[in-house]
Parts: C-alpha cells; structure tokens; sequence
C-alpha cells in the first residue's frame, strides 16, 4: 500500500534554526466518499500556508484506499501550531469533518530542518507503516497531491 505524498510547501518560518516541533496529523474517514472533500480541503488549507505565522513547511499525504489522509507540518513553536488549530479555516473544516472518521496527531522536536528524516520518522508514526514499510515512500517532488 503505497502513501503517496505532496511536494515541500514552505511556510513564512522556512528559514527558521532549531529546534523545531514537527506535528503528523492522520485522518482516517469511515466512508471512502468523504475523501474527495478532504482532499479539497487540505488542498485549500495548504494554499493559506503562506500566511500561517511560525509555519516552516508542510506534506500532504494520503494512503487512498485505506481511506486515510493526513499531513506532516513543521513549525517555530507550539503556539504556532496551536494558532494553526484555531485558524478559523482548520477549525471550520474539522467541524465538518470530525464526527466522518478517526482523527490521531503525534508531535515530537527536531534540532534542525532536515526533511528526509523527518520524512522517515514521520512515516514510521504510521500504524499503516508496519505492513507496508519497505518501497512505499515516494520522493516527494511533485507526485500526487
């Protein structure tokens, strides 16, 4: 089962040092019919990045026919994630779509912006990871999303 995964989007912090908070947010929706509204939805949420404060970069990822969706997103601080959660866009479109599925975040600190090991460890926070693990990772450079 592959995870196919969006290119790099840089945030307005993409230049910030260390350490950084990585967050991995996976939305599994219990009807494969409110996959296509999510997506959209990520997608919009993704174009708003640019004014996001603390924003460093992000991934949008999906694993389509495990009806799962999510994304990996960098950030300065805690409280830039946590203005990110209440930004009225993300909240409006968890409101729509909370009670469609199972909704799990993982956050751990890195040192610095290195994107394939976050990517690595990103990917091994996946339940679906164990069962797929070898050759599933895309490169990320404009493959999907």
């Amino acid at each position: 089962m592959d995870i196919l995964r969006s290119h790099w989007s840089a945030g307005p912090a993409a230049g910030s040092a260390g350490p950084l908070l990585v967050s991995l947010t996976e939305f599994t929706a219990d009807r494969a019919l409110d996959l296509p509204g999510i997506a959209r939805a990520g997608l919009r949420l993704r174009r708003g990045w640019p004014e996001l404060d603390g924003a460093v970069g992000l991934w949008l990822w999906t694993a389509p026919l495990r009806r799962t969706v999510g994304s990996v997103s960098v950030w300065t601080d805690e409280a830039s994630l946590r203005a990110f959660v209440g930004w009225r866009p993300h909240v409006e479109i968890m409101r729509h779509y909370r009670r469609r599925g199972r909704i799990r975040t993982e956050s751990w600190t890195v040192e610095s912006l290195d994107l394939p090991q976050i990517w690595r460890t990103a990917r091994r926070q996946l339940p679906l990871a164990a069962a797929d693990m070898a050759g599933s990772m895309r490169s990320g450079r404009g493959d999907g999303l």
